[in-house]
């Protein structure tokens, strides 16, 4: 699955489009609940040296909220990294080089939506 396909993807289920924040880095895509502003991910491309390879070449990667006991276990799949720039126990990184699946990446994609879906609270009326 490539940037363009998860982005399709949030805007389809989600109806989120995706945020450019960052003018040093124009392809950083946030995206985020229209209801609380939490980000449920975020999609860059930075290189494989930054993610422990032996490489500079740029790659796509996509960043998710995961279960803490889960996290653990997905980073032992291929493709699958501790969190990039994000609390490594609660985030992972997903290579977007085709060694995670489609379905594998939309599983993660709607995991990482639910975990940060908290809708507002209202406040109490007197």
């Amino acid at each position: 699955m490539d940037r363009q396909a998860i982005l399709a993807y949030a805007k389809e289920t989600y109806g989120t489009a995706p945020e450019y924040l960052w003018d040093s880095h124009p392809q950083f895509a946030v995206l985020r609940h229209a209801n609380n502003k939490k980000w449920y991910a975020l999609v860059m491309n930075v290189s494989k040296d930054k993610l422990g390879f032996d490489s500079t070449q740029e790659v796509d990667v996509i960043n998710l909220k995961c279960e803490p006991q889960m996290a653990g276990s997905l980073r032992m799949t291929e493709g699958i990294l501790a969190g990039y720039h994000m609390n490594k126990e609660n985030w992972i990184t997903v290579l977007l080089d085709g060694s995670v699946s489609e379905e594998m990446v939309c599983m993660l994609l709607d995991e990482s939506y639910a975990l940060t879906y908290h809708p507002k609270k209202r406040g109490k009326k007197s």
